[in-house]
């Protein structure tokens, strides 16, 4: 048997970013345990709009998923995610991957080898977080000395994105936790979850590694969504292995809801909470 995964809220950068905090904050009340942004080319920017939902709030946890690492230096994202992290302990979780490669063409960061890229960021920012003075000489990565003035007394949770089979054997190895987005309807996510969490696990034991992680499956539902319709989802996406899923809001077009919907959908996940 497995768990049934925690039903969070996708808040889109589909929203304007003056509209984040009212709707953080009903989610916040309304008990919603989970609150998931992304950094988006180009339109909000990851760790201030994090930060600042964060301080808007109470309770609820809040998911960055994910900072584009092409764009970030990582000395930078780690001083971020550490202070985030100890202003607000055990409500953030920080994710990071390749991005949309298309984007980063278009700002001028696209990695020969965004795989490598990955790689070396991530090493280094489990370093960095963890307190560690850190000299790296990678293709992608240098740094010279480099240890954080403030580390987090405790690391938040390192999340992060794939979909092909070798990011997710990177993400097995040196994450705490997988992200899975892609295509999020949930008649195309059920078996790609099964087949992705089943890569992760290989990917684990052939590492060495013993335990399972995180899995956290995005997924759009319509915003009026019922109820059942939520809870059948959730099983489904349980039963594949997702361990959180955060919700898209969709509108009657398909596209993401931007007005009271998303307020609607999260109405809906907190009253499954009881």
């Amino acid at each position: 048997m497995h768990a049934a995964p925690t039903l969070g809220l996708i808040l889109p950068p589909d929203q304007a970013p003056e509209r984040f905090l009212d709707v953080a904050r009903a989610a916040d009340s309304s008990g919603v345990e989970e609150l998931w942004l992304w950094e988006d080319c180009f339109g909000q920017s990851g760790t201030s709009t994090a930060a600042a939902v964060l301080a808007a709030t109470e309770r609820i946890r809040v998911g960055l998923g994910l900072m584009p690492v092409p764009l970030r230096n990582v000395a930078l994202t780690a001083m971020e995610i550490a202070t985030i992290a100890r202003m607000f302990p055990d409500r953030f979780l920080p994710g990071i991957g390749h991005g949309v490669l298309e984007w980063m063409g278009q700002a001028g960061v696209r990695a020969a080898s965004p795989l490598s890229l990955l790689r070396e960021q991530a090493q280094a920012l489990r370093a960095l977080l963890a307190g560690e003075s850190l000299t790296v000489t990678g293709r992608y990565v240098q740094l010279d000395s480099v240890q954080l003035r403030w580390p987090t007394t405790e690391a938040p949770p390192l999340l992060i994105g794939g979909g092909g089979p070798k990011t997710l054997a990177l993400a097995a190895e040196l994450s705490d936790g997988v992200l899975l987005a892609g295509d999020m309807r949930p008649s195309h996510r059920v078996e790609a979850t099964r087949d992705a969490v089943e890569t992760v696990r290989n990917a684990r034991a052939a590492a060495g590694l013993h335990g399972s992680i995180p899995i956290v499956q995005f997924a759009s539902v319509p915003a009026d969504a019922s109820e059942q319709q939520l809870v059948d989802l959730a099983r489904a996406l349980g039963e594949a292995g997702a361990t959180s899923v955060p919700l898209l809001a969709l509108g009657a077009d398909g596209e993401p809801e931007t007005g009271d919907g998303i307020l609607q959908l999260a109405a809906t996940i907190a009253r499954l909470r009881g």
